[in-house]
């Protein structure tokens, strides 16, 4: 029998087709294939699976706040879900088909049902969506379907107060980009049910990555309608070394259209800091500064450690906010957006090395999903920024939550009082290894360090882990930052005390960018102390993985052989 139900239109629209369905929430960058729609993420359920033509169901986004732009590519190229079924809050994807539907007159339908209908949703093969309305079937829809809506017309559109800015805007008295990027603002207002618009003081603008041909399209149709920012926007680690790209040999085909890229953020006014670690910069947000950023351990560090404020905004509404100096007030920008609704409870095992902080981030994250959680039990643990960065970006990765709470460490932790509680045991702790430990040998033909990018004090150690050793010639060994802190560590004598050892360094790109021939077609295996690597990199760049602490990876750089156990404090 059919089931029929309603449910929040996030952006409107008619489709049908199979039903493709998860109870694990998606991260479009780094999970799915921008030019073929098929999922890449090695560790989700619907992995290897094509979502071109079919309704995706899913919890919610996860991870990276490129997902948005990978939906827009995937949209214009014809390889997109037919439509996009939700049950929680969800802003990166939504605000993806809401960009293809107002800038290129392209989209695709977006609905948010009850959780008590997609709990339902495995029991159907094929699904349609008109409007609020959405129809699971176990044959093939075969007739036209127009529910009556008349008591279910949820559309998204609440009531936004304006103030006179925001009237200009929208206008066109500031010009045409910044009324389309006012237009954009107040869409995702009302998906986030906020009731006005408040000043952002600076935005952090994590769309100059290059998804594809529409990233770059985009950026270019604002240079043309005159854009400029109206606030300091720092930019996001692009996709390529933009000073050095042409002699690491990649190619053109990417090359160009990547530099371009960042060349229209520019032009809009945007400094060159080309890093996805902004919190490593002077102009860092202070506690209980209202910003508008981008780049998934960005926003949970800023909110999470600096104790700034800001959602984990989707690619393209950073320029937007940048564009007006303008965010909804919404979600974390407001005390009760920053509470804890679940406590987790850990042990922090004796003799724990730095390993121990991006494994406890990304089993935090792949519990909590939306929930913002506290993390009690680690108040002697004395976590460094180093930790805290470690500890966010695998949160991030794989969490769709904006920020977390450390009990005796972060700067909003006291005082907060969640109802629900659990606990992680070493145990779990064990089963994350063994989940981003996928290579199969043991033999490493590269090591992966800066993800997030490097600061000045992880330059410093790698500089006293290296001195003295000496990297077997069979393995490179490259770091990612960004030119402020590669600057810094050049200054300190880091960057030549690594580069006598044999270290590589890479700035303005990421290793979530990075591809032949930077990283050696010959090699079958990589090395990193960062989970979020080890997370994407198996289906970005389709190689095995080993993860361990950034001493476990100078030893594999040296012996070219990495441990296949896990360490032992993890026993």
């Amino acid at each position: 029998m059919n089931l029929t139900s309603f449910g929040r239109t996030l952006v409107a629209g008619e489709a049908r087709g199979e039903l493709l369905s998860a109870e694990v929430g998606l991260s479009f960058w780094g999970g799915v294939d921008p030019q073929t729609g098929i999922v890449i993420d090695q560790h989700h359920p619907l992995r290897n699976r094509s979502l071109a033509g079919r309704v995706l169901a899913i919890p919610s986004g996860r991870g990276s706040c490129s997902g948005s732009g990978v939906l827009l590519e995937l949209i214009l190229n014809d390889h997109a879900p037919a439509a996009i079924v939700l049950c929680e809050r969800e802003e990166i994807l939504t605000l993806g088909a809401m960009i293809a539907e107002v800038v290129f007159d392209r989209s695709i339908p977006v609905l948010r049902v009850d959780r008590e209908v997609f709990a339902r949703l495995g029991e159907y093969r094929y699904a349609r969506v008109a409007g609020a309305g959405l129809q699971l079937l176990h044959e093939p829809p075969v007739d036209d379907w127009q529910p009556d809506q008349t008591q279910h017309g949820v559309s998204g559109e609440t009531s936004v107060h304006l103030d006179a800015i925001d009237q200009a805007f929208l206008s066109g008295q500031h010009g045409k980009a910044a009324q389309i990027a006012m237009r954009l603002l107040l869409r995702m207002a009302a998906v986030q049910e906020a009731e006005a618009f408040m000043d952002v003081s600076q935005v952090h603008v994590d769309g100059c990555i290059y998804t594809g041909p529409a990233s770059l399209r985009f950026a270019e149709m604002l240079v043309a309608w005159g854009a400029r920012v109206r606030v300091p926007t720092t930019l996001n680690a692009i996709s390529v070394d933009k000073r050095r790209w042409r002699a690491q040999g990649v190619a053109d085909d990417l090359g160009n259209p990547a530099s371009a890229l960042a060349d229209a953020y520019l032009a809009m006014g945007a400094e060159p800091s080309f890093t996805c670690a902004p919190y490593l910069l002077e102009s860092a947000p202070r506690f209980g500064e209202q910003v508008g950023w981008a780049e998934s351990n960005a926003v949970v560090y800023a909110n999470s450690v600096l104790g700034a404020r800001t959602m984990k905004y989707p690619d393209y509404l950073d320029i937007c906010m940048a564009l007006t100096g303008r965010a909804p007030l919404a979600g974390c920008h407001r005390d009760a957006g920053r509470q804890a609704t679940l406590a987790l409870d850990v042990e922090m095992p004796p003799e724990a090395d730095d390993s121990f902080w991006p494994l406890l981030g990304y089993c935090c994250g792949a519990i909590c999903g939306t929930e913002i959680p506290l993390i009690r039990g680690l108040e002697t643990s004395a976590a460094d920024p180093d930790a805290l960065k470690a500890f966010g970006a695998a949160f991030a990765t794989v969490a769709a939550a904006p920020m977390f709470h450390i009990a005796g460490i972060t700067p909003e932790a006291d005082g907060q009082t969640p109802e629900r509680q659990a606990r992680i045991e070493v145990s779990a702790l064990q089963q994350a290894w063994e989940a981003l430990n996928t290579a199969t040998s043991p033999e490493v033909g590269l090591v992966s360090l800066g993800n997030p990018h490097f600061s000045l004090s992880e330059c410093a150690r790698l500089a006293a882990l290296v001195r003295g050793r000496t990297k077997s010639a069979d393995v490179a060994l490259i770091v990612t930052c960004g030119r402020a802190v590669f600057e810094a560590a050049s200054q300190a004598g880091h960057v030549a005390e690594a580069e006598a050892f044999g270290v590589q360094f890479v700035t303005d790109t990421c290793w979530c960018m990075l591809g032949e021939p930077v990283i050696p077609p010959a090699v079958r295996t990589l090395m990193t102390n960062s989970s979020k690597y080890a997370h994407y990199a198996p289906g970005l760049v389709g190689r095995g993985v080993r993860f361990g602490s950034m001493a476990a990876c100078v030893e594999a750089a040296c012996s070219g052989r990495a441990p296949q156990e896990p360490p032992a404090w993890l026993l």
